[in-house]
Order: C-alpha cells, then sequence, then structure tokens
C-alpha cells in the first residue's frame, strides 16, 4: 500500500517512442505536492502522520515548549482515535487508502499523458506522509530531470499549506551537492481559467439535482486569525477568489457567500465560520443549499466528511430539508486542463 511510485513511471509510460536505456538528461521534471494522508486508519498510522503536521511550526505556531506538551501529552493520545474513524467514513476500501491519495495520484498520471510526449516527467508527493517530497524529487532527477517545477496544489497562498511545502522542497535540495534550477507555481485565486473551471463545475453540478439551492456557500479552509493579522494573504485571496465567481456566475452568483470550515483548538479563526452559517441559514428559514470548496484542489477528509457529511446533518438537524455538496475538481477534465494551463505557464523559457 504503501510503496513509492516508480521514478518516472508516469513520464515512462506516455513516450513509447523512446527506447529502454539510461534516463535522459536535461529533461524537466514536474512535483504535484498537496497535503498529505495517513497510511491507514488505525491509531498508529494516524498518530504517525498527525504527529507530522501537528508538529510543523508553519501549522502550529503557538510557544513551542506549551504547545508540545500539548500535543504530546493530550492531542496525541486521543485524536487518532477521532480521526481514524473519520478517514475510515470516507476510506478507499478497494485501494486501501485515502481519497485525495487515490486523485493526487490520478492527476499526475492525466497531466503525464498531456506533457509526457513531449519529454517531461510527472510526479506526486505529499507534504506530510507518502509519498515523501525528497523521495519524488530524487525520483524525478534519477531520470534524468536537471529543472524542476513545483506545484503546491493550493488555489490560495498561506504559510500553512503553500509556504510548508516549499520549504520541504528547499530542504530536499539543500543537501545537494548539484541542485537543479526550480521554479514554484504561485497561487492563483483569480486566474481566468481556474474560475471558468468552478463556476463550470457548479453550473454542472446543479443542473443534475432536483432543487435549486437557495444559497451556495463557497467553504474555504480556516486559518487562526492572527495569522491573518501576522501578514498571511490568504483570507484575502479567499476574498478575490469568490468575488470573481460572484462575477463569473452572474445572477447565480448573488447566491455565493464565502465561509471557512476547519477550526482547530480555542484560537479566534477568520470568520464567517461554515458550520455556524449552515445552522444560522436552517434556522433562518433556508430549505435548500449547496457547499463548494473552491480551495481544494482535490477532495479529502475536510470535503468529503466534513462539508458533505457533518455540515449535511447540521443542517438537516436545524430545519433544512434539500443539501448537496459540490465535488472539487479533482482529475475531471476542467480540473486537468487547469493544472495543465499552469504548468504551462510555467514552463514558458524552458521548452
Amino acid at each position: 500500500m504503501n510503496e513509492a511510485p516508480r521514478p518516472g513511471r508516469f513520464a515512462a509510460e506516455t513516450n513509447t517512442s523512446e527506447a529502454p536505456g539510461p534516463a535522459r538528461k536535461g529533461r524537466i521534471g514536474v512535483l504535484l505536492i498537496n497535503l498529505g494522508t495517513p497510511d491507514g486508519t488505525s491509531y498508529w498510522p494516524m498518530r504517525r502522520y498527525l504527529k507530522e503536521f501537528l508538529s510543523d511550526r508553519r501549522v502550529i505556531e503557538a510557544n513551542r515548549v506549551l504547545w508540545w506538551l500539548i500535543l504530546n501529552g493530550i492531542v496525541l493520545v486521543k485524536r487518532p482515535f477521532a480521526s481514524g474513524a473519520k478517514y475510515r467514513s470516507i476510506w478507499n476500501e478497494e485501494r486501501d487508502e485515502s481519497p485525495l491519495r487515490t486523485i493526487t495520484r490520478s492527476q499526475a498520471e492525466k497531466i503525464a499523458e498531456i506533457l509526457g510526449p513531449k519529454g517531461i516527467a510527472v510526479d506526486w508527493a505529499m507534504r506530510y506522509g507518502n509519498p515523501s517530497i525528497a523521495a519524488r524529487i530524487e525520483a524525478l532527477m534519477a531520470e534524468g530531470c536537471d529543472r524542476l517545477i513545483v506545484f503546491p496544489l493550493y488555489p490560495q497562498y498561506s504559510a500553512p499549506t503553500t509556504a510548508t511545502a516549499n520549504d520541504k522542497v528547499f530542504d530536499a535540495l539543500k543537501v545537494l551537492r548539484t541542485q537543479p534550477p526550480l521554479r514554484t507555481v504561485p497561487p492563483y485565486p483569480q486566474d481566468p481559467v481556474y474560475i471558468a473551471a468552478i463556476a463550470a463545475s457548479i453550473r454542472t453540478h446543479l443542473a443534475t439535482l432536483d432543487f435549486e439551492p437557495e444559497a451556495i456557500l463557497a467553504s474555504f479552509h480556516g486559518m487562526p486569525q492572527d495569522y491573518v493579522e501576522r501578514g498571511d494573504p490568504y483570507q484575502g485571496q479567499c476574498i478575490e477568489t469568490v468575488e470573481a465567481l460572484r462575477t463569473t456566475l452572474g445572477p447565480l452568483g448573488e447566491k455565493v457567500k464565502l465561509t471557512f470550515q476547519s477550526r482547530f483548538g480555542r484560537a479566534e479563526w477568520i470568520k464567517p465560520y461554515t458550520d455556524q452559517t449552515v445552522e444560522e441559514l436552517a434556522r433562518a428559514g433556508a430549505k435548500r443549499i449547496a457547499i463548494v470548496t473552491p480551495g481544494f484542489a482535490a477532495d479529502c477528509l475536510e470535503t468529503l466528511e466534513e462539508i458533505a457529511e457533518e455540515n449535511r446533518d447540521i443542517f438537516f438537524e436545524h430545519g433544512g430539508e434539500k443539501f448537496s455538496y459540490i465535488p472539487c475538481l479533482n482529475d475531471s477534465e476542467g480540473g486537468i486542463k487547469l493544472l495543465v494551463h499552469l504548468i504551462e505557464r510555467e514552463l514558458e523559457g524552458w521548452m
């Protein structure tokens, strides 16, 4: 289950004209990076994953000594059981892996089908868990890649997501004798192709429903308020995305409301909160809502369990009657078109 992908396999499988032999030199490698996933849902895999994630100073900026005591004395004792149960509710049983791993792999494979024939090797990694960033960079270089494009799969920049992914890339490169030239794909909160893809996914999904939602929540992962006050641009970029989405959707855009999900701990997070908004809408008499998650490139625990299950239950418990979750772009045609568009933009001057 945890075996790392064979180095360069995506590019190799799509470039059948090459004769067998040593890897070509002078290639470009593209590494997709998503947040991470546990290797399993039982206690110890969950504990390993949560420890790596919650030990990251980009994620938790609290006093290190105090947080170490809380993390090891409380969080890692209890949370692996609760998180494991949540993961089991969405687990890909056929592959014995999380949906995030399944989808990210598929994204890389489909991008490789398009870019592989041009001699570009495409691979994927997770910031936390497997496959690791360092291992996949090593694999790409073993395939003859002497230039590297790193793609943190986050439309909106934040230090706990984009920056920490790049940190791990830099950590891997700083121990190398020969470092490859590096480009990192920047955030794309208002990119026209991105906005058009999200708008199209909303319209396509709504067309399949037997109801018309009274409100459409655009739910983004939350962040502690003090991170924003220290200068993180994330909240502003989420606002930019929603404003662009409303414009593109026309009259339908008037129904779109910005919210933030996935709070952790007791600190104040950026508002409005998704779960509270869902409850407030139901209490105010709304009977039909839909939720889209534009900040996620692939469906994961925070979308499939927290939004599609927990927030659905909140809505129904407080009087709602019709609820629908609009999936992420994932490996859809529009999603892959977007990712290729962003990669090709960074390839300019290298091809």
